[in-house]
């Protein structure tokens, strides 16, 4: 029967019309549901119509007025239906840390005129979404090594001609994940070229691989002579649970998903800046008014603190103006 049909993860990126490599982001986060043939993804042709059921009643509920239903959660693709909401009915908010989720909720429950749609994605395509005038919002964390400075190199660089502003949110530690009491002696980036080490990397375009290549530009460390470089995951949670599982000696992502994994070690490398990025002639909307005094209260802050591992010194501020 046609709804029993077992699709490769390239078919669905046809039927869907995304990249193969969304595909995966969908199975991982648990949007689309999928099983293993031996090493490779399947599937059902019916979990693919219902996830296109699911985004059009996504864009069915975008268009409509605003309300005081929960936050959605966009699926990749259907992020072309944030063209149709305006600031004023709600915003779309780009990043993967679940402190946005806390903002979404915030912004609901402190002003259900608007609506908050959340996108799940890495620190490029938020910044892409913004400058094509798909995301309202963007949050970022990308470290440039020849200024050693995060974001607003990259803000210039990608938004061009848009005049923005870069709120800051907070610092998180980044580090290696290794197995529990580190058995590898893994240490420092050099570490990752040995023989007896193999990685898992992040996907192109999120914050974290941008610090890796960066890390290893300024080292002078070329990527082939690192095994299992070419190997992806989609997210921090992917990454660690890689580390856990034996599939990998060592993966690299912040401290707090450390904590959600068993069996795991993480060793610090680097605070970042975790930060979000606005467009100027949104600022004086209501909407982003509302936004910004949640991120400056003192219940987003103690909600944050109640996770742990955030560094709130300066969240709220204005570190640029571009």
């Amino acid at each position: 029967m046609k709804e029993n049909v077992a699709l490769t993860p390239r078919e669905v990126a046809n039927i869907l019309k995304i990249a193969k490599n969304t595909v995966y982001e969908l199975i991982k986060r648990g949007e689309l549901p999928a099983y293993r043939v031996g090493r490779n993804f399947r599937i059902d042709l019916k979990d693919v119509e219902a996830y296109k059921r699911q985004g059009k009643k996504v864009e069915v509920l975008a268009a409509a007025s605003a309300s005081s239903t929960p936050a959605v959660s966009l699926p990749t693709g259907a992020l072309a239906l944030a063209e149709s909401v305006s600031v004023s009915q709600g915003m779309v908010i780009c990043g993967q840390d679940p402190m946005l989720d806390i903002l979404a909720r915030h912004l609901e429950r402190q002003a259900p005129e608007y609506r908050a749609f959340r996108y799940n994605v890495g620190s490029f395509s938020g910044l892409a979404a913004l400058y094509q005038g798909r995301a309202h919002l963007s949050a970022i964390h990308l470290w440039d090594g020849d200024t050693e400075v995060y974001n607003i190199p990259y803000v210039r660089r990608l938004l061009p001609g848009i005049p923005t502003i870069i709120v800051h949110l907070a610092c998180r530690m980044s580090g290696f994940y290794v197995a529990e009491g580190n058995p590898k002696k893994i240490r420092d980036w050099s570490d990752l070229t040995r023989p007896d080490v193999s990685f898992v990397n992040r996907e192109k375009g999120c914050g974290i691989r941008v610090l890796l290549d960066e890390k290893l530009r300024k080292l002078g460390i070329e990527q082939r002579k690192i095994r299992g470089y070419e190997r992806e995951e989609l997210s921090h949670l992917a990454v660690a649970s890689a580390v856990a599982r034996g599939d990998a000696n060592v993966g690299l992502g912040n401290e707090k998903t450390s904590l959600q994994v068993r069996n795991i070690d993480f060793i610090p490398l680097q605070k970042e800046r975790y930060e979000l990025v606005i467009k100027k002639e949104d600022v004086n909307q209501p909407g982003i008014q509302t936004v910004l005094e949640i991120i400056r209260s003192p219940e987003f802050k103690d909600e944050l603190l109640g996770l742990g591992d955030y560094d709130l010194t300066e969240t709220g501020t204005v570190v640029a103006e571009l």
